[in-house]
């Protein structure tokens, strides 16, 4: 070892001098006289405890919900085998769709779907799938209430128009069929004939006149009952009096603001009723139904109270009531003598686009957006005929002249203006060249797209019965 080298350090011992009994009693009367913190910071001074400032991990609490959530798993195992599930697969999907839960999914089958079935019974509870079966039971009692017919009691109003209906329209009913009887003891061979003749005429229909009516397309178009006047109505929200057969305007009517749906004339007018009183009766879309005079540009009066699109107006053969038709579904009988509302019935499932009136005047007509026709008898205010071939809108609907039924040609649809198809619609049809708006069974004209209106010298529709 050389002398740079530095001597190793000899550790020395210390030599305690005295019993240790009485270090430990020291130490022991240390611990009693101070309180449990002093001792842990004595520990941490010492430096045998080493905790961090300000962090702690609580084991209990974790550990505790584990075991929480070991025990929900092993109750709702539990649960499980106790629920009584069916093996029908069919009734099993039914209760999963009851659950609102898929009824199956990729690569399922009935075994997997039973096991999945008591596996969600399981968690939401089995009364859950009784719920949902109340629920649908008390759904389909409450469809079946809204299918049932049901009747509330009308205004004394109606009663007594009812009333007054079936005594105006039962002898009309007895004279036109005693027409009939007296036209079916025609021999076949002359009525034969006097087909042929008709449609022989017919065949030589042309146009008459055509005239400029308005700047907007015309809606509506009807001639006076004594057929020597004609009103139209526009989009343009007016509606004009025009002379025939030479097509000059008479008198423009203003009182519209918007379309103009129908304008009819009172099936008095021009015969017996005096130019100032009511001789027309219009409609708008923005619900507006007005009434005219043949003297005058403005409206007489005005009839309030619906809400949304009037499409159609119709007069009822005895002048007394109104017919309007509305897009809330509905349509509405107006008694102009009581000068109020007494009938407003509901039946089709979407707007009421047009209506007619028997000649009769017991029944009434109606053709819906819903491409179904309902004929409706206003003596009992129910729906006697269901009327049904229709595969778009009815446009336009209309009685046979005869009163034998609803003709064909009068009911209007987008994909066939002259008429529905079937095997019993026997009639001339007359089709334009422009997609018709109105086709009515009486004299009259018929209206286009364009803003023309078109005469015919004979605008007849007669079937071949």
């Amino acid at each position: 070892m050389s002398d740079d080298e530095e001597a190793p350090l000899v550790k020395k011992t210390r030599i305690f001098y005295g019993s240790l009994e009485e270090k430990e009693r020291e130490r022991l009367g240390r611990e009693a006289s101070g309180s449990g913190k002093d001792s842990v910071k004595a520990g941490i001074e010492a430096g045998n405890i080493n905790i961090s400032s300000g962090e702690s991990l609580e084991l209990e609490e974790r550990v505790t919900e584990r075991q929480s959530e070991v025990l929900a798993d092993f109750e709702r195992r539990k649960r499980a085998r106790q629920i009584t599930v069916s093996t029908d697969d069919a009734e099993v999907k039914a209760c999963l769709r009851a659950l609102r839960e898929p009824i199956t999914l990729f690569g399922e089958g009935p075994a997997e779907r039973r096991e999945r079935l008591r596996n969600i019974l399981s968690v939401v509870g089995p009364d859950a799938l009784k719920k949902s079966k109340k629920d649908d039971e008390k759904s389909k009692r409450s469809q079946e209430e809204c299918q049932q017919t049901w009747y509330h009691e009308g205004p004394t109003t109606l009663k007594e128009a009812r009333l007054w209906l079936a005594r105006y329209s039962l002898p009309r009913a007895v004279k036109r069929l005693e027409d009939a009887r007296a036209h079916r003891e025609i021999p076949e061979s002359t009525r034969t004939v006097r087909t042929q003749e008709l449609h022989k005429t017919l065949r030589n229909l042309n146009n008459f006149c055509s005239q400029i009516g308005d700047d907007r397309p015309i809606s509506f178009c009807q001639f006076s009952p004594n057929s020597k006047m004609l009103v139209t109505a526009s989009w343009s929200g007016l509606c004009k009096l025009w002379n025939v057969p030479d097509c000059t305007l008479v008198r423009t009517l203003r009182g519209h603001n918007t379309h103009v749906g129908a304008i009819c004339f009172h099936p008095q007018a021009t015969l017996t009723l005096e130019d100032s009183d009511v001789n027309m009766a219009s409609c708008a879309a923005d619900g507006s139904v007005k009434l005219w005079s043949l003297d005058s540009d403005v409206p007489v009066a005005d009839i309030e109270g619906h809400s949304m699109r009037v499409a159609r107006v119709a007069w009822h053969p005895s002048g007394r009531f109104l017919g309007t038709t509305c897009y809330d579904n509905s349509w509405r009988l107006w008694d102009l003598e009581a000068q109020e509302e007494i009938l407003h019935q509901e039946g089709h499932s979407k707007g009421v686009h047009d209506m007619q009136f028997h000649p009769d005047g017991s029944l009434a007509a109606t053709g819906g957006l819903d491409s179904f026709g309902r004929i409706w008898d206003l003596r009992t205010g129910r729906c006697v005929m269901f009327l049904e071939g229709h595969l778009k809108e009815i446009y336009s609907i209309d009685f046979s002249p005869n009163g034998q039924g609803v003709d064909p040609p009068g009911l209007v649809s987008p994909e066939d203006a002259g008429g529905p198809r079937g095997k019993a619609h026997r009639h001339l049809l007359l089709r334009p060249h422009l997609q018709a708006l109105d086709v009515r069974m009486r004299r009259g004209g018929m209206t286009t797209r364009r803003n023309r209106m078109t005469f015919y010298v004979t605008f007849y529709f007669y079937g071949n019965t």
